[in-house]
């Protein structure tokens, strides 16, 4: 897949990088020009530039890019004026970073596609995010395994995960599954729970809208969810 990210503080440089890593085409954009210098080695492309020239940025291959994330988080209005240029230029997926609860209300009204929340979330995360389909949630063990929350994907729904081969197939482990449920509180509100449905066995039957939670090497969680 290819990248642009625009803002390579801690959050941005992290996420180009480990995206590199995973054999992605990347191109970092920052208007700093040590922070562009210290990862041209690192990551696929480096561009030394101001986000918010809107000339500047329909230069780039904004047609060949599948996601750009916008990952300012210094300066609260470089960051909705980057986001708006691109959204306005017509990217396939936007993701902009938020600081605050009312900076997160200016970039929905823009019209974002998601949100990042780097004090809450890590670049590990949003990397299986990106590089993994239907990818919920993900908890790296290390450089090499993973557990990964990920939908189920449709032509499982209605099978149990024996019926899948889930071991034989794609050597990863099913260890449970989680329900979205509504519950109603006492003022007669209603909300959205997950559920968690205890350790899975063969014969647990995946329905929709489940999430099925597995944990197994990076390589074949990426085989299994690109698939």
């Amino acid at each position: 897949m290819k990248f642009i990210i625009v803002g390579l503080g801690n959050f941005g440089a992290s996420l180009a990088e480990k995206l590199t890593s995973q054999g992605n085409e990347v191109i970092g954009i920052d208007n700093n020009m040590y922070k562009v210098d210290s990862l041209k080695e690192k990551i696929s492309h480096t561009i030394c530039m101001d986000a918010m020239d809107e000339l500047t940025v329909a230069g780039l291959p904004l047609n060949d890019t599948d996601v750009v994330i916008i990952a300012i988080g210094e300066e609260q209005g470089a960051n909705v004026m980057t986001t708006a240029i691109f959204k306005n230029l017509k990217v396939k997926r936007l993701i902009s970073r938020a600081i605050n609860p009312l900076h997160e209300k200016v970039l929905f009204a823009i019209g974002v596609d998601e949100i990042v929340h780097p004090e809450e979330e890590t670049a590990e995360r949003w990397a299986k995010k990106l590089c993994l389909n239907n990818v919920v949630d993900s908890f790296e063990l290390n450089d090499d395994f993973s557990i990964i929350e990920i939908s189920v994907p449709t032509q499982f729904i209605g099978k149990t995960i024996r019926e899948i081969q889930l071991r034989a197939k794609y050597n990863l482990l099913a260890l449970t599954t989680i329900k979205k449920t509504e519950v109603k509180s006492n003022v007669g509100k209603s909300r959205n729970e997950d559920l968690v449905q205890g350790v899975a066995s063969p014969d647990t039957i995946l329905e929709k809208n489940d999430i099925l939670v597995i944990y197994g090497s990076n390589k074949d969680l990426r085989k299994f969810t690109n698939q």
